[in-house]
């Protein structure tokens, strides 16, 4: 496969850099017959863009999202979609001279792998800015979950900089996390939060955190085991993904503290129950957030995250992604220049974030997307026509 391609039956290769024309996908294998139009794909670029926090970046890019091919008379073709989002305020004055990489950053290793060829204004190929592109395609994705088979991505702030939002959010609340300018549904937390990235800014450091991502309706019986399992798919794509360095689905890491009786979901058959808590625990009758259809065999638990043997099981799929803090700081680093070898002090200058997270909650949703849909066109849940 491809280095820049995700997927098997839904493939998605991202083109691109941060200073160059565009940013940009090919998704093959989109089903024909799929009402699509830049503006299904317009609104998830928008919560992606940076607020006016003080935790976003000063670049303003207006992510004008473009569908050029794959389209006809309002509806897929089945040929290959491109999508491109033009790049628009790019200011690459600060990436002139000598090479000097950022640390934290993919500079170094860049300049390595490519022989001193890579683009590296921006960050180039692994800037954050090719994330617009995961977007786009995974709004497409997104939008043929949801019509083919009524699956739902919610992902959110979790954590950021060590603050945490409280247990137990509801359904409705995790919906209602754009209204909120760090995508955390939890109000006290998210004002605990902006606290503590304002403190980083002011100190010219940066903040890392967690996004949730749980998907609901997800059928059983996706997944393509022994490699291509749908958490391993998962976790790839996540991987892919500026600025992550780790995931855990369900219990995650907690589960190496369980023992056996604590960690096995047992399975339920039932008539009409509804469950309480999305996220990990039981079922209840008396809550009416997430109802289950009549005869589903359910988990009284979800500490698998709604994977077992690298397919899914029915119940939600829950996972959470860590980002690293912003490498781009304002504080005198030590780095070494490249075609003299000579250790230097440098000081990072641009327009970046001093968090990322906010800005990763739709990415997130985007790479779950464009996973599940692959695994659905692969497991034969998605047809190849839409009617």
């Amino acid at each position: 496969m491809p280095a820049n391609e995700i997927g098997e039956r839904l493939r998605v290769t991202f083109v691109g850099e941060s200073h160059g024309r565009l940013v940009g996908a090919v998704m093959d294998g989109v089903p024909a017959g799929l009402e699509l139009s830049e503006a299904d794909l317009q609104p998830m670029l928008d919560l992606r863009r940076p607020s006016h926090g003080p935790h976003s970046t000063a670049r303003a890019e207006p992510d004008r999202v473009e569908i050029l091919t794959g389209v006809y008379r309002g509806r897929t073709t089945g040929a290959p979609i491109l999508i491109a989002v033009p790049n628009e305020d790019v200011d690459s004055s600060y990436y002139e001279g000598p090479p000097i990489p950022r640390p934290g950053h993919a500079d170094y290793t860049a300049w390595v792998k490519y022989g001193g060829y890579n683009d590296p204004r921006g960050g180039g190929r692994f800037s954050g800015r090719l994330t617009a592109a995961m977007v786009a395609a995974g709004a497409v994705s997104l939008k043929l979950l949801r019509l083919a088979l009524g699956v739902e991505v919610i992902a959110y702030t979790l954590e950021i900089g060590g603050v945490r939002a409280r247990d137990g959010l509801s359904i409705e609340e995790l919906r209602n996390r754009y209204a909120d300018p760090l995508r955390c549904p939890d109000p006290e937390a998210s004002r605990l939060m902006s606290d503590a990235v304002e403190r980083a800014r002011r100190d010219g450091d940066s903040l890392g955190g967690i996004v949730e991502a749980i998907a609901l309706g997800v059928p059983p019986g996706l997944g393509e085991p022994l490699v291509d399992t749908l958490d391993g798919d998962l976790a790839k794509a996540m991987f892919a993904i500026p600025a992550v360095k780790g995931i855990e689905f369900g219990a995650g890491f907690g589960a190496s503290r369980l023992r056996g009786s604590e960690d096995n979901d047992e399975y339920r058959v039932l008539a009409w129950r509804v469950m309480k808590d999305i996220t990990n625990t039981s079922c209840s009758e008396d809550n009416d957030e997430y109802r289950v259809r009549e005869g589903r065999i359910v988990t009284a638990t979800n500490n698998s995250g709604g994977i077992l043997g690298g397919i899914s099981n029915g119940m939600p799929i829950v996972l959470r992604v860590a980002f690293k803090p912003v490498s781009s700081i304002r504080r005198p680093q030590r780095s070494v220049r490249l075609d003299t070898m000579e250790e230097v002090e440098l000081t990072v200058k641009g327009r970046h974030d001093v968090c990322v997270v906010p800005r990763a909650v739709p990415v997130v949703e985007s790479m779950v997307g464009m996973v599940l849909a692959d695994h659905a066109l692969r497991a034969g849940r998605i047809p190849a026509v839409l009617r």
